[in-house]
């Protein structure tokens, strides 16, 4: 029995987790969230790890605030560096495997092809940078951390561009959404599902060395607004969307232009299946 540390346990991805964790008889889930466990807290890391010897952790939590980041940097740092750095000693210490989630922000959107690991990155925001920070805090300290970027993440519950269209189409008889944003929606229950066959292969192979930073998202590429349109068809509603540019909708923080994630690398290593965006939303949302 694998003991699995999950930090985050009470957002998107940690509950997403959550609900796969009974189809995994070979894995004992350990959940912990800021109240159970203070990540940003290096004596109560350490701690955590010494008393429960998880033999893998999946560090979901972040600090996600893009906006707020910009006049919270030290907040940012704290929670997406330097809580990392601490997991990572932690695991390095304990023989365990981090699997650490990051983002398509370490970008500076100006690419017109799919993203790979190997292109150079360039942030344009604090939560972009402090996440860059985190996964150099990973791999130069442990090379056999894995480092999962991923993108424009949602689920059934939790704060997420999808429940904020459906909830901003019953208010209003009319939205304006951006459109000159390109990149690919992440159904949390699909990255979780990912990330448990990633630790299933770890395990299998124990000899073989699959640190790095790999790339996962749904498949396809689409707009914010296309997205929102998409929302409103499946979920059978009848709100006008229009479609706006970036500098109509202007924000504290800078959205990338284009954060569409090269899957390729991810799906040849551990045999992944990719669902398509648009499958994964309906199945969001009908479900």
């Amino acid at each position: 029995m694998k003991k699995i540390l999950v930090t985050g346990a009470n957002g998107q991805l940690g509950k997403s987790l959550r609900g796969l964790a009974s189809q995994y008889a070979g894995f004992e889930f350990l959940f912990a969230d800021r109240e159970t466990l203070d990540i940003a807290d290096q004596d109560a890391v350490n701690r955590y790890f010494a008393e429960h010897q998880p033999d893998a952790c999946i560090n979901c939590a972040a600090y996600t605030a893009v906006d707020k980041a910009e006049s919270d940097e030290d907040n940012a740092f704290a929670q997406n560096f330097l809580a990392v750095l601490y997991l990572s000693e932690a695991c390095l210490q304990h023989n365990s495997q981090l699997l650490h989630i990051s983002t398509d922000y370490v970008f500076d959107g100006a690419n017109n092809r799919p993203y790979r690991e190997t292109d150079e990155t360039g942030p344009r925001t604090v939560y972009g940078s402090s996440k860059l920070k985190g996964e150099a805090a990973a791999l130069d300290l442990n090379p056999k951390s894995i480092v999962v970027r991923t993108s424009w993440v949602y689920a059934k519950e939790g704060v997420n561009f999808v429940n904020k269209i459906k909830q901003l189409m019953q208010d209003k008889p009319a939205l304006t959404v951006v459109v000159d944003q390109t990149g690919t929606p992440t159904y949390a229950p699909d990255l979780a599902a990912a990330l448990l066959s990633i630790l299933t292969k770890v395990f299998e192979a124990p000899g073989t060395d699959f640190g790095g930073v790999y790339h996962y998202s749904n498949q396809g590429v689409t707009s914010w607004f296309d997205f929102a349109v998409a929302i409103r068809d499946i979920s059978g509603a009848s709100c006008n969307i229009s479609p706006v540019t970036s500098e109509q909708y202007p924000a504290p923080a800078p959205r990338p232009a284009y954060s569409v994630l090269n899957k390729e690398k991810i799906r040849t290593t551990f045999g992944l299946e990719i669902p398509y965006w648009r499958d994964s939303l309906e199945e969001c949302l009908k479900s």
